[in-house]
């Protein structure tokens, strides 16, 4: 199992990467837009990646191209709330295909998807830190060429402890 800790770490097998964590550190998530890393234990679904950015992306989870009109909605009003939806949307969502490159690569966490909450948080990933580890909305960041290998080496069904 993957151990993410409040210091900022990320543990698994031999490798400890340094990560960011959510504004508001790690607690029990709340609501939307809180700034808090989920504590739990949660399923890596899939990854999402720039395939103009990232090349030949070994893994054994299930692998999806980010195009242009692709978004995730965070939006508690939509009734595709904390999914995936195609842009432009009327609803609020994020954006995949951006040009400050933290979402060239993102492994989506299960976090609030089966049921999904209305209003208890959405887009939950790890996906590329920002410089200095900056802190997040709530996501797990690591330096890209760490996101790579860890996903290299997670298996199919691979849990995340965030503690």
């Amino acid at each position: 199992m993957i151990i993410v800790k409040k210091s900022g770490y990320l543990f698994f097998k031999n490798f400890k990467f340094r990560c960011s964590l959510g504004k508001n550190g790690i607690s029990n998530k709340k609501k939307e837009g809180d700034g808090i890393t989920p504590r739990g234990i949660y399923k890596l679904t899939k990854i999402f990646y720039r395939e103009d950015k990232i090349k030949n992306i070994i893994a054994k989870i299930k692998k999806v191209k980010i195009k242009k009109n692709m978004g995730w909605c965070d939006d508690p009003k939509s009734k595709f709330y904390n999914k995936l939806v195609k842009l432009p949307n009327k609803f609020s969502y994020e954006k995949l295909y951006r040009k400050d490159n933290i979402y060239n690569i993102v492994i989506v966490l299960n976090y609030n998807t089966n049921p999904v909450i209305k209003n208890k948080g959405s887009a939950i990933f790890i996906h590329i830190a920002k410089k200095n580890y900056k802190n997040t909305q709530g996501c797990l960041g690591l330096k890209q060429e760490d996101l790579i290998k860890l996903i290299q080496i997670i298996k199919k069904n691979q849990k995340i402890k965030i503690i």
